[in-house]
């Protein structure tokens, strides 16, 4: 009988080639966000001990990529950006590369192998993120949250969305409320957390949608509709996330070695 075993890519470095090992449930589409493409390499190599690698025997059954950066900063005030997901990979480079302190971290991505999907191992990552976060002496964890559901109604505004509860008062969506439970609170919304465009060759190839006419298109795992321009020969997606608040207590007074 294996045991899952979750831990940093710096204690781990020999997973780095095997993040993406796992098959994944993220649509296509999804893949091609320009600052992910960019960035995603910089944080395994750059900031290991903030990426988070859940295995279970030698397989490799999850994944949570997190980053510290600095949101209390001049002109950011401890605010959560509009631009969500986005706005942190940002933030967080351009912190690192000044030197600047960081105060918060942020979870950027947790992914659990499509086989594995069901058995609660998301939860158990979200507490190991927030875990880390702890040791490494942050006492706040912030999170803009993909809903898991919401690409069943890409039409329902996100502001509807996100503070939508079931009778017993725990939100409609199921990731949130796995954050919830955990001790998470929403606290607004990102309206264009991640944009992503391309040609509609590109998008005909990433979805095998026909992309010919003007106006919102529907794409399977797309949380709003695309806007399909083809006499401008593109066609643009931006996606809505929910953010997340996780106060994390008293920090320890050391963060443990990497």
């Amino acid at each position: 009988m294996t045991v899952l075993s979750i831990t940093t890519l710096a204690e781990r470095p020999e997973l780095a080639d095997r993040l993406w090992d796992m098959q994944d449930p993220w649509p296509e589409f999804a893949t091609h966000d320009p600052l992910a493409w960019l960035l995603y390499p910089r944080m395994a190599a750059e900031l290991p001990e903030y990426v988070l690698v859940a295995t279970d025997g030698d397989a490799v059954v999850g994944r949570a990529f997190s980053l510290p950066f600095a949101l209390h900063a001049a002109g950011r005030d401890g605010v959560l950006p509009a631009r969500g997901w986005d706005q942190i990979l940002m933030w967080a480079f351009s912190d690192l590369r000044r030197g600047v302190e960081p105060d918060t971290v942020s979870a950027i991505e947790i992914t659990i192998a499509t086989d594995r999907q069901g058995e609660g191992l998301s939860g158990l990552m979200l507490a190991a993120l927030r875990d880390n976060a702890r040791a490494r002496g942050f006492a706040e964890a912030v999170a803009p949250v993909r809903p898991s559901a919401k690409h069943a109604e890409p039409d329902t505004p996100i502001h509807t969305y996100a503070y939508r509860t079931r009778e017993d008062g725990l939100p409609h969506d199921p990731w949130l409320r796995v954050h919830v439970r955990a001790g998470g609170v929403i606290d607004s919304v990102a309206p264009l957390s991640m944009t992503i465009n391309g040609s509609l060759a590109q998008w005909r190839r990433w979805t095998g949608l026909p992309f010919d006419r003007p106006g919102p298109v529907h794409v399977p795992g797309a949380l709003a509709p695309v806007r399909c321009e083809p006499e401008q020969g593109y066609a643009v997606y931006v996606e809505p996330n929910i953010w997340v608040r996780h106060a994390l207590g008293h920090p320890l007074a050391e963060p443990p070695r990497a």
